[in-house]
């Protein structure tokens, strides 16, 4: 029921908990990620149309708004990264399932659409409008 576990590709010897932010590639711990930032490293282009690439591993989708005030600004994203509850409701494993679940998944509206039934979610994502629009 949760999503694909992935392995560390750095160490090759742990279950990821992170992906780079510029190329996507799992990450186990900050010393993993220190070393995998010591040779550059690009966003990949679309894995959904070369042979070989495994679907349930990453999934890119292109933004699609049709109204631009519904992206977030980087100050909301930092007031969100800095919120304290927020940090706090994010250590709870069955939160952090349900987002890994929607990250990973192919129809991410759809899961996001299933999470939102969970009160655990619903509440989470309250926290998130509050440090957004305090």
């Amino acid at each position: 029921m949760g999503g694909p576990s992935r392995q560390c590709q750095v160490c090759n010897q742990a279950q990821s908990k992170y992906k780079c932010p510029s190329c996507l590639v799992p990450y186990c711990s900050l010393a993993c990620f220190k070393t995998h930032k010591e040779t550059p490293c690009v966003k990949p282009e679309s894995t959904q149309e070369k042979p070989g690439a495994n679907p349930g591993f990453q999934v890119e989708r292109k933004l699609e708004v049709d109204d631009p005030s519904e992206v977030l600004q980087i100050m909301q994203m930092q007031a969100i990264a800095s919120s304290d509850e927020v940090r706090e409701a994010l250590k709870d494993e069955h939160l952090q399932k349900l987002i890994s679940n929607i990250d990973s998944s192919p129809d991410a509206l759809n899961a996001l659409d299933k999470a939102m039934g969970v009160d655990a979610f619903r509440i989470f994502s309250d926290k998130i409008l509050s440090a957004i629009n305090p």
